[in-house]
């Protein structure tokens, strides 16, 4: 079987796309290995009518919705390998089975450079957080820590007075901070501390405070952080994606790629990166993918309906 589109990544991009191919009677696979970014996070927010839902129940929700799609098929898979060959793109996944497709959608998302704290990962995804859109709202008026170096990490501290004037932000290790930053910072009331990150302390997922390896504990409820993230997926790269200077893939109208039937959407693709913009981005990708399949089946069927030269007497 050729499908017409394989997905890659069920995430909310992925799903919404499968959706949006799965009614214009599309037959489509979407192929995931079970891992979304957000895995970790208590909640979802900024998704209207979904504000605050768990993430594995928003995912759940949205398989089930495809349920009546027999145009759409789920499978649990991680795809290893794509090659292009033609106009079409074959599959292969790490149980070696192989599949074909007319277009391909890569939904593969990012992954976040967790910082290298001794007990971060017992508070990672409940008060340990890279997004203050997505997380800010919770802790709003709060002790909260800032952990990150030179512009970003200067920036994120900004952008966190938006929630909250009690913050802190931790350098660990020399903060790289140009002096018109410095200078920001001291106007916000925002202090530095450069000393070494030794651990963070908590119990019940919830941090309660920072130790350093010189000085005294810093009390605070929560951390945002900024060390940056990848592509979760090689497949972009390998491919033939051209990349922007922050790593994202560029994409052109309606999650186009440079590469020929070659689409991405979702977090790997954008810098805006919420739930609710990955599903739009997904429904957008799906509505240009089924128009490229018209536009192929319709030239291919006025090609077909073009009589030769030799029915026409010709030589």
């Amino acid at each position: 079987m050729i499908y017409d589109c394989i997905v890659v990544g069920g995430g909310p991009a992925g799903l919404s796309a499968a959706l949006m191919l799965g009614r214009c009677r599309r037959r489509v696979l979407v192929c995931d290995a079970g891992q979304p970014r957000n895995r970790r996070a208590a909640a979802a927010h900024g998704f209207l009518t979904r504000d605050g839902i768990a993430p594995g129940e928003l995912l759940r929700i949205a398989r089930e919705q495809l349920v009546p799609y027999d145009t759409v098929e789920l499978r649990t898979a991680e795809v290893v390998d794509v090659v292009r060959e033609g106009r079409e793109y074959a599959v292969r996944c790490a149980d070696d089975t192989r599949l074909r497709c007319r277009k391909l959608l890569l939904a593969t998302g990012v992954v976040d450079e967790l910082p290298a704290i001794d007990g971060l990962d017992e508070f990672y995804g409940t008060s340990v957080h890279h997004c203050p859109y997505c997380d800010g709202w919770e802790w709003r008026d709060q002790p909260i820590a800032i952990y990150g170096r030179g512009e970003v990490g200067a920036g994120l501290a900004q952008g966190l007075t938006v929630w909250s004037r009690d913050l802190l932000l931790c350098t660990d290790g020399p903060a790289e901070l140009p002096e018109r930053l410095v200078e920001r910072l001291e106007m916000l009331r925002i202090p530095v501390r450069e000393e070494r990150v030794r651990r963070l302390e908590g119990r019940d997922g919830k941090l309660q405070r920072i130790v350093f390896e010189h000085g005294a504990p810093a009390n605070r409820r929560a951390l945002f952080f900024s060390t940056g993230q990848r592509q979760a997926s090689p497949l972009p790269a390998r491919l033939g994606c051209t990349l922007t200077e922050r790593g994202a893939v560029a994409t052109g109208k309606c999650e186009a790629t440079n590469v020929p039937g070659l689409y991405v959407c979702g977090d790997a693709s954008r810098e805006a990166q919420f739930v609710v913009v990955a599903a739009a981005e997904g429904m957008e990708a799906g509505m240009a993918i089924n128009q490229a399949l018209l536009e192929e089946e319709l030239a291919a069927q006025k090609s077909s309906s073009i009589p030769s030269r030799a029915s026409l007497g010709g030589p």
